[in-house]
């Protein structure tokens, strides 16, 4: 069985992207994964300029495209791998993580963590009920299981796909993939989706597509301050996804360290 961990990281180099793609490399090499750290950009979507909402800044400081996009080039590898784990630059392995590839089978197309079924502080509980209810309360092809605390959706930080995912890109590459007339709104960020990610596309993609769907346990993305701490020690995969609230930004890596108990330094 072959297995591919990819991780984008484009631009200017930083501690934080330093120490945490150290981590997922070291983890390919241990688990006998291949690993891909796509360096520069290949698929430069840009949104339409004469119809985006989105800011010319969100954008423009890149030389006009949207680099949360890159990471969908892990689709091109669909037809060499049985199991592709697509792992953002921000997130750090601990050394004693199991084999993630373990996780997903034969039955299913698709696995990742449903953010509302993390371990989350009451904060960020309210924010994720306000934000689910802005990204997806307009589509409604979707069931989104609503709850008390908003719609199922999957934290596409961490995405951990079967080889039978390949088929519901019809051919297409991930570029042609993207340029999808669907897919449209959320690139050019209309309305709701004016600050939108990737994660908005994928989760809609995912459930449109009705995908065997597996929810994996949430210390497989464990989100930094999202997450209690005295609960993150538990996780596998700990995600810093919001630079704001670390020690300078992610670039005081030791204080970041000993905030989530990581002892390996490298």
């Amino acid at each position: 069985m072959k297995t591919l961990i990819y991780q984008v990281y484009t631009g200017k180099r930083k501690n934080l992207y330093d120490f945490c793609t150290a981590s997922v490399k070291a983890y390919a090499d241990r688990i006998g994964a291949d690993y891909i750290c796509q360096r520069q950009p290949i698929l430069m979507i840009r949104p339409d300029p004469f119809s985006t909402n989105r800011s010319n800044e969100s954008y423009m400081k890149y030389g006009g495209f949207l680099p949360i996009y890159e990471k969908e080039n892990a689709f091109a590898y669909f037809r060499s791998y049985d199991k592709i784990a697509l792992i953002d630059g921000d997130i750090y392995i601990r050394e004693d993580a199991p084999n993630i590839f373990d996780q997903i089978d034969d039955n299913y197309d698709f696995a990742g963590v449903i953010e509302r079924e993390m371990p989350l502080g009451q904060k960020y509980l309210q924010k994720i009920t306000n934000y689910s209810r802005m990204q997806y309360g307009t589509i409604k092809n979707v069931d989104w299981k609503w709850n008390k605390y908003g719609a199922e959706f999957f934290n596409m930080g961490m995405m951990l796909m079967n080889k039978s995912m390949g088929k519901y890109l019809n051919g297409e590459t991930p570029a042609q993939f993207l340029r999808r007339p669907r897919f449209k709104p959320f690139i050019d960020g209309l309305g709701p989706w004016k600050w939108s990610t990737d994660q908005t596309l994928l989760n809609t993609w995912v459930r449109e597509e009705k995908m065997r769907l597996k929810h994996l346990d949430w210390k497989w993305n464990g989100l930094y301050n999202a997450v209690p701490n005295e609960k993150l020690h538990e996780a596998y995969f700990i995600h810093f996804f919001h630079k704001t609230v670390l020690p300078m930004e992610g670039e005081n890596i030791e204080e970041l360290a000993k905030l989530v108990n990581i002892k390996d330094m490298r």
